[in-house]
């Protein structure tokens, strides 16, 4: 069963308006204890797990959450420790990660996807990818029968949302046709700041003539 099948089964069993999915950060306090209160959401009816990456600068998460990641990475959790949890929660309930973008970015697509895939994980939520950029982390993690679960906001027109699916589309063609045609180009020295300002220069001054007052 891939991951979108089970998280459509696990819905449809629900036999409530809404399936039940509580939130999880992998590691907090720590591996043993997270996985017990994961255990228990189970036993509590859960229809769903929300398995949380720890990450360093959770930016759409609030102060709770925060300091959850704290504690998680101080206690050491590691991507691989979350992904062993999810792994061992899979067979009594399904599990969709929360993980942010940067970890995805640093492994790569289609390897991320595929570790996934090989702990059983159901879904995917990335709350800090841009719908634009959704299209080839969702090629990869359809791949591996893995849902990519998308964060739009409710205030979104269904015409926004079309043609910003199409834009993205061709968009990554594009990127992944030039890519593979031509190296990227050096870097060049920039004489301003983002702000627009010149940046304060780093030359010594130069020691005036004439006796010293």
């Amino acid at each position: 069963m891939s991951g979108v099948e089970r998280i459509a089964e696990a819905f449809a069993a629900s036999g409530k308006r809404a399936a039940l999915m509580p939130y999880l950060m992998g590691g907090f306090p720590d591996l043993a204890t997270s996985r017990a209160i994961g255990e228990a959401y189970a036993d509590a009816g859960a229809d769903l797990v929300e398995l949380g990456v720890p990450f360093s600068d959770p930016l759409a998460d609030g102060p709770v959450i925060h300091a959850a990641d704290t504690a998680a990475l101080a206690a050491g959790t590691t991507i691989a420790d979350v992904l062993e949890l999810g792994q061992a929660l899979a067979p009594r309930v399904a599990v969709v990660l929360m993980c942010y973008a940067n970890p995805i970015y640093a492994r790569g697509f289609d390897a991320f996807a595929q570790a996934l895939s090989d702990h059983a994980i159901s879904g995917l939520i990335v709350p800090d990818l841009p719908l634009e950029e959704a299209p080839a982390l969702r090629e990869a993690c359809e791949q591996g029968g893995i849902a990519l679960v998308p964060l739009v906001a409710v205030s979104s027109t269904r015409c926004r949302s079309s043609a910003r699916r199409a834009s993205a589309a061709r968009s990554t063609r594009a990127w992944r046709t030039s890519c593979a045609a031509r190296p990227l180009p050096p870097a060049r020295c920039r004489s301003r700041s983002a702000s627009g300002s010149r940046r304060p220069s780093t030359r010594r001054p130069r020691p005036t003539r004439g006796r010293p007052a």
